[in-house]
């Protein structure tokens, strides 16, 4: 079995200097990464209710606000009692 020949003449492809590839944009793709990046698939009585991503977020936010505030009541440090005078 023969190896590829690897030398430059093989390659068609001409080597680029850092000038000649331009000035790089910071989160180009961004938008479109995050829009396809994370799928959920939703029951379709869930997905009657909440027909869009943004009434979705919307729902989990108010139940993630919920607990919270829940949690914070419940787990409350509370003040010992004082003792009735017998």
């Amino acid at each position: 079995m023969k190896k590829r020949s690897t030398s430059k003449d093989d390659q068609d492809i001409p080597e680029l200097k850092r000038e000649q590839l331009g000035v790089g944009v910071r989160g180009k793709y961004h938008k479109q990464f995050m829009q396809g990046s994370n799928v959920v698939v939703l029951q379709p009585e869930i997905q009657k209710a909440f027909p869009t991503s943004e009434a979705v977020n919307k729902a989990l936010a108010s139940m993630l606000a919920f607990t919270q505030e829940t949690q914070a009541i419940t787990h409350a440090k509370r003040a010992p009692r004082k003792r009735a005078a017998a």
